[in-house]
């Protein structure tokens, strides 16, 4: 685990001012760069010493066999997993045939420094040799965002006391070995040596390596180049052979003098182009960086950023710590997703190969909802991928006997890869969540023409799944039964609320989109029939309550299940899933991540406020959080029930779940999803923003220690910024000229900003609705309140 204030704090940095070998893999995660295309992790440039080496590209897998204990109807035989590609950091230096390794040799300081507005890791290094050769090391790293194919390297040595002798080598290097990600060795002898070679090109300065999966058949091809900068004589060659090529930069200098080598990369992969045009892709990314020169992409690399943070930055006064931790789960968010193009996000984004590079309901249900309202398009591209995996989906809703469109749980290419059915197959909610992205995003951009595009397809067929999947009882209810919610502790159940309610809104929302297209409804096979059979339903949907306790169940029957016994549970056993088995979580009255309480943010609309208090306190004491993607949720719902220090400690523990590695496993790559839910928790939490039947509201609060929250959204092509204090809310428009107008909801309370006059309105005092929820013992959250002496 990373120990607390591992990374100084920082508003605009993450700062490694000591290397910590134990920790490699973990910082590795933590300094990965990316422009959803291409990932590379925070590796030393000299490749060793390493935690876990890794290069991605999105999408790019390879097939490997899917074990079951005992095979079944309808298991999916095959699964994907990302493959580490060619590996393009490589920069090995040899001072006097000496090799640069930090473990030899006295390192006399060593920093590394992401910056959240560059866009750029740097490094800065001072070491001596065994033999006494002392040398300074500057390098800076980019994943260009304009440029997607193109990662850029900036490597400077200089000699200190002495002149010495530099030999630098750089390096394309495939298959690179890798420690064993799987206990089975059929699925090991897949994943280990997975690029075939198909070409090898040599040139002075650089050159290219063709390489094609064994199965999956995908081609990628890798090509690099060097500028070289020095006085005096310096000699460049060039050697390779299928798996690696390798540029050498030979040079003597003087102390004050410089090596300055500037490693240009492209990378591309495609399942239908041939090797040709893929070779002359990268050949053309080649060429258009070498145009930019590396102060070009540093140039166009800030200016990204600067628009980005220009309307997506989320200010925090009296938490510097959730304050950095912010901006570094929006800077991850959009490395995640901003060049995805068609492609999904992976809940790893392309920081490690956690899940296999899987994309979950994660992406549509927490990730893009932070980048519909701060990166939109980025948002939209997600969705057209979804759609373009429809025939999939449909095929999947045939073998499962459903009609419309069954979804996978765990996927890359649009197949599902899930073996265990439980949480994989009987998770049927991804389709609501997606259908939920579409809504979300055609509300918040008004893009019509991207409902005709792809929307209303997903929404049809979406629909059509659950009216398939749920059934009408003799009293005219109708239950959705053997589904799993969000709580993968309560498997396999009828009418979990969360669902019910999800697919109810899906429903209801394709009907109203059916309306709006109906020409395209028709083409779809829509008629008035079906559409009355998606409304009768979506009204008849039922819900789960316990009268005698007075609050909603999560699942029918979940709060007659035996309760678990936190007290005799030692930290030790977390995470249960980890130490019991499933049987014994499914019967009990336990809880893994926000499920009901979920329903309680999403669908909102669909409880009153004591039911929402009563129900957060009664859940909040089961919520064990053995998932990432719980706390941001919890914050959200402590925020609006008035519990204002529980809120800040839950945004707490979602801001810094990579950063404190409060998992212990954030060396497999962040947490997307938790890194895009502390804006969330910020902005649904403690600014209160809700976007129910197209209208924006908001009901913003803010704890003891937040004394001003600000933040910015992009609502229908207008810049909504929205400032908080303690006592008073400011809302101004940005752009759109003096005509543009928007009117939203002020806790309760209409108002209309125009760009020419922001409003002030004040914030209505209020306390906690209900007691103070508890959670299991052991399990709180770490407190935020705590004053600084």
């Amino acid at each position: 685990m990373i120990r607390e204030r591992a990374y100084p704090v920082d508003p605009w940095h993450i700062r490694e001012t000591r290397l910590d070998l134990d920790l490699l893999a973990q910082s590795e995660s933590v300094f990965a760069l990316s422009n959803g295309h291409i990932g590379i992790r925070g590796n030393l440039d000299e490749g060793e010493p390493h935690g876990l080496p890794g290069t991605y590209l999105n999408s790019f897998y390879e097939l490997r066999p899917l074990p079951h204990a005992e095979g079944g109807y309808g298991f999916p035989e095959s699964g994907q997993t990302m493959v580490n590609v060619t590996n393009a950091k490589l920069m090995r230096l040899l001072v006097d045939d000496e090799p640069f390794d930090v473990r030899y040799g006295e390192l006399r300081s060593h920093e590394r420094v992401l910056d959240m507005r560059a866009g750029t890791l740097e490094r800065t290094v001072e070491w001596v040799s065994p033999s006494g050769k002392g040398i300074r090391v500057r390098t800076v790293r980019l994943v260009s965002f304009t440029q997607r194919a193109v990662v850029a390297f900036l490597y400077e040595v200089e000699p200190l006391e002495e002149s010495a002798r530099l030999i630098l080598q750089s390096e394309l290097v495939a298959n690179e070995q890798l420690p064993p990600s799987s206990k089975d060795p059929r699925v090991a002898a897949v994943l280990a040596q997975p690029l075939q070679a198909e070409e090898m090109l040599e040139q002075r300065s650089g050159g290219l390596l063709v390489h094609r999966t064994k199965v999956s058949d995908l081609r990628m091809a890798a090509a690099m180049e060097h500028l070289v900068e020095t006085p005096g004589r310096h000699a460049i060659t060039t050697e390779g052979h299928g798996d690696w090529l390798r540029t050498t930069v030979a040079c003597r200098l003087e102390p004050g003098q410089k090596l300055r080598v500037v490693k240009l990369a492209a990378y591309g992969w495609s399942s239908a182009r041939s090797l040709p045009a893929l070779r002359d892709q990268v050949g053309a990314a080649l060429a258009s960086a070498r145009l930019d020169g590396w102060e070009g992409l540093v140039q166009q690399q800030q200016e990204y950023l600067d628009a980005f943070w220009d309307h997506s930055d989320v200010r925090v006064e009296g938490d510097p710590e959730v304050q950095q931790a912010v901006r570094f789960g929006l800077f991850h968010t959009l490395q995640a997703g901003a060049r995805a193009e068609k492609r999904p996000i992976g809940s790893k984004g392309l920081t490690g190969p956690g899940y296999d590079g899987h994309t979950f309901w994660d992406a549509e249900t927490f990730v893009l909802p932070a980048l519909t309202y701060t990166q939109p398009s980025a948002a939209a591209d997600v969705l057209r991928w979804r759609h373009s995996t429809l025939d999939l989906a449909r095929e999947r809703a045939q073998t499962l006997g459903l009609q419309g469109a069954a979804f996978p749980w765990r996927t890359i290419r649009g197949q599902e890869c899930s073996g265990y059915w439980p949480a994989g197959t009987a998770g049927f909610h991804i389709a609501a969540d997606i259908a939920d992205a579409v809504r979300r995003y055609v509300q918040a951009t008004g893009d019509y023409d991207f409902e005709r595009e792809v929307g209303l397809e997903l929404l049809v067929e979406t629909a059509r799944l659950w009216r398939s999947l749920g059934h009408h009882d003799r009293h005219g209810r109708f239950h959705i039964d053997g589904v799993t919610g969000p709580d993968e502790y309560t498997a396999v159940v009828n009418d979990n609320i969360y669902t019910n309610l999800m697919a109810q809104q899906n429903l209801m929302t394709a009907v109203d989109a059916c309306k709006r297209h109906p020409d395209l409804a028709r083409r779809f096979g829509v008629d008035d029939e079906e559409a009355a059979s998606w409304r009768d339903a979506a009204a008849a949907v039922h819900i789960p309550y316990d009268q005698e306790l007075g609050v909603h169940q999560q699942c029918e029957g979940f709060t007659r299940l035996q309760e678990w016994d936190f007290e005799n549970t030692p930290p030790e056993a977390y995470p249960l899933l980890l130490n019991f088995p499933y049987f014994d979580l499914y019967r009990k009255q336990v809880v893994k991540q926000a499920d009901l309480v979920m329903a309680m943010y999403i669908r909102g609309d669909a409880f009153t406020a004591e039911e929402k208090a009563r129900n957060f306190a009664y859940y909040d004491a089961r919520t064990v959080r053995d998932s990432s993607l719980s706390a941001c949720v919890q914050a959200v719902l402590a925020a609006e029930t008035g519990h204002l220090e529980l809120a800040h400690d839950y945004l707490g523990e979602a801001a810094l779940m990579d950063l404190h590695d409060l998992h212990q496993n954030a060396r497999d790559g962040v947490h997307v999803a938790s890194l895009a839910g502390s804006w969330i928790a910020l902005v649904a939490g403690l600014g209160g923003m809700r976007d129910f039947n197209g209208q924006l509201s908001f009901a913003p609060r803010l704890p003891s220690r937040i004394n001003n929250l600000d933040f910015s959204l992009l609502w229908r092509g207008l810049r909504l910024r929205v400032n908080v204090t303690a006592d008073e809310v400011t809302y101004s428009l940005r752009n759109g000229g003096g005509s543009a107008r928007l009117t939203l909801v002020h806790h309760g309370k209409e108002v209309e900003v125009t760009q020419v006059r922001p409003v002030t309105m004040p914030i209505p005092s209020a306390g906690p609705v209900g007691p103070a929820p508890t959670q299991p013992a052991g399990r709180a959250p770490v407190r935020r309140a705590t004053p600084h002496h």
